[in-house]
């Protein structure tokens, strides 16, 4: 029989005096908040994150294939040959296996083990961008044409079309003279579907006119570059840019695992590609944005660390209030001979009931709201400054299960510190105290 939790049992169980009832009520609230808040927080962050970097990759895939000698930026490209040894062949690579360093406390440790990548390529697509300045009767914008083709994946695509439909880009057919605008370019320019616009470009110095018609309206919601992009079929592209049928601007790559990113940009470079083309990933192409989503980790880890010390706070002067009320017990129980570390126990077991039942009522609280924020999107955010209309959350079991054993465990660990007071209590004098 465990006595120790035996009296820890009867001691919850019965009726508490005023004070140590408040106190533990205010305990138990506190562990419930702040267990809330880290739920919470930590299910908005790895939401927002996941959502702006599905935005991104989407848009954008994960690895860009282009010409060695075009500067590094999004602006017009030199042309490469479409028929390329990895093109669509890629899609077939299997996981590669590859040494893997590990580190220790930020040094290197002297030996590798081989280990696979998590998935392999999933797509790969031609594109091809030509700058310009698109023009209506009474005003003018500049803008970046994107042109794809019959290998373009849709599926990302479609949910963020808001009106019209997709180009024909089948090979059967001419070359469209469609071109989806974002809707942050169709209201600037008070453009709808149906409606012709002007696309002049400068080549050898002189200004040469397109007429397109706008077949569909988009919005990720990345207005940075909604404002920057239009999508045309990419033999329209080739036509602006007097390239031939068989060049293009270059190749998206999209990965089964970002976890793989680095290492398939890295493979993909050296094992893959001839030496006058180059990849990068679209960390490298675009580092502010994921520089600004990697700041998210540290918020987080600010919050983390804020709710568990307001947590243990409370905690703590429960379980100090605890002991000096029970003075008497204490001394009863070292009077019959029970060892200082077991009436340790009897209060570090009170003190676990007191946790749990805080952390019981943070999961129910917490996870709760972030079910309601999912289905009915309570918090709504500015999509300019945040790129996302309704606040995100992304619930991971595997997370919960940390925060909450996390949490459980600092809380009891440092505990410990405060439960050394039974020891300084006298016998003699705690069974004579009132």
């Amino acid at each position: 029989m465990n006595l120790p939790y035996f009296i820890a049992r009867r001691v919850a169980l019965s009726g508490s005096r005023s004070l140590s009832r408040l106190i533990i009520r205010i305990a138990v609230v506190a562990v419930a908040l702040s267990l809330t808040v880290m739920i919470i927080a930590s299910a908005v962050i790895t939401g927002f994150k996941h959502q702006i970097g599905e935005k991104i990759f989407g848009f954008w895939g994960h690895i860009h294939i282009t010409s060695a000698q075009v500067n590094r930026t999004t602006g017009e490209a030199s042309p490469i040959e479409l028929n390329q040894p990895f093109y669509p062949g890629l899609e077939a690579l299997e996981p590669i296996a590859y040494l893997e360093t590990n580190e220790l406390a930020g040094f290197e440790l002297p030996f590798e083990r081989k280990v696979e990548t998590h998935g392999a390529i999933r797509h790969i697509q031609a594109f091809a961008l030509k700058p310009g300045i698109i023009k209506t009767k009474s005003e003018i914008e500049g803008i970046i044409l994107k042109g794809v083709g019959e290998d373009f994946d849709w599926s990302f695509f479609n949910q963020y079309l808001e009106e019209g439909a997709q180009l024909d880009l089948s090979g059967d057919s001419l070359a469209t003279d469609g071109v989806i605008i974002s809707r942050q370019t169709a209201n600037r320019l008070q453009l709808g579907i149906g409606d012709r616009l002007i696309f002049s470009f400068v080549q050898d110095g002189d200004l040469y006119p397109r007429r397109f018609t706008v077949r569909g309206i988009y919005k990720t919601g990345l207005e940075e570059y909604d404002r920057k992009f239009a999508l045309v079929d990419i033999r329209k592209a080739r036509e602006l840019l007097g390239w031939e049928d068989w060049q293009i601007g270059g190749f998206e790559v999209f990965i089964d695992d970002l976890r793989d990113l680095d290492i398939l940009t890295e493979y993909i470079y050296q094992e893959e590609l001839p030496a006058s083309l180059y990849c990068e990933s679209i960390r490298e192409k675009f580092p502010a944005i994921f520089e600004w989503l990697a700041l998210q980790d540290v918020n987080e880890i600010v919050i983390l660390v804020l709710m568990v010390v307001v947590a243990l706070i409370n905690m703590v002067t429960a379980l100090m209030i605890l002991i000096l009320e029970r003075t008497n017990m204490i001394g009863t129980l070292k009077a019959l001979g029970m060892t200082n570390w077991g009436i340790r126990s009897i209060f570090l077991y009170h003190a676990a009931y007191i946790t749990m039942t805080g952390l019981f009522w943070g999961n129910l609280i917490g996870i709760s709201f972030c079910l309601l924020q999912q289905h009915f999107g309570l918090i709504r955010l500015s999509e300019e400054n945040y790129y996302l209309s309704v606040a995100p959350v992304e619930l991971s079991a595997w997370t919960l299960m940390l925060l909450n054993l996390g949490a459980l465990l600092v809380i009891m660990l440092f505990l410990t510190i405060p439960s050394w007071l039974v020891s300084r209590i006298s016998p003699v004098k705690a069974i004579r105290f009132k």
